[in-house]
């Protein structure tokens, strides 16, 4: 009996201090020093086909230096096999990215990225990507100009 009380106090304890954050109490970030987007804020555009979305995060993609974007992938969406200029390193939030590899696009062949999982795609390599049975979330880090040139060949 006495263990139980030990917990509850315990639990009561550390549920009043969490509750002891207030908007008193909380602190704010000098701008000039660091900023920060919450999720909820994070803009998003749609592309014209309406499959995907695009927010950047860092930089501008389209011109020289480093970009970073996290891009939505709704379900069904396939790119075909393309190549980019540059390195692109990425990294899956949420959802299973399926990346493939070759000038043929055969989704059957895909293999499935799950959240957490880190990616390379290598400069002027070909591959193909996107999400087959749900959203897919990824985060990309690369060097703009950001292009994609598209490199299917059909078998």
């Amino acid at each position: 009996m006495t263990a139980i009380i030990r917990i509850s106090i315990v639990c009561a304890l550390v549920l009043s201090a969490a509750g002891c954050a207030t908007t008193e109490n909380i602190g704010t970030i000098d701008p000039a020093i660091a900023t920060y987007v919450e999720p909820k804020d994070i803009k998003w555009v749609p592309n014209a086909a309406g499959t995907a979305e695009l927010a950047v995060m860092y930089g501008d993609p389209s011109k020289p230096g480093l970009y970073i974007t996290r891009n939505k992938w709704k379900a069904g969406n396939m790119s075909r096999p393309h190549f980019h200029p540059n390195d692109r390193l990425i990294v899956v939030l949420s959802g299973t990215w399926w990346v493939g590899t070759g000038d043929v696009f055969d989704p059957n062949t895909t293999v499935p990225m799950r959240p957490g999982t880190y990616v390379t795609h290598f400069a002027k390599k070909i591959h193909y990507d996107g999400a087959k049975d749900e959203d897919t979330i990824i985060e990309i880090h690369g060097m703009g100009p950001a292009t994609s040139t598209p490199a299917e060949r059909k078998p």
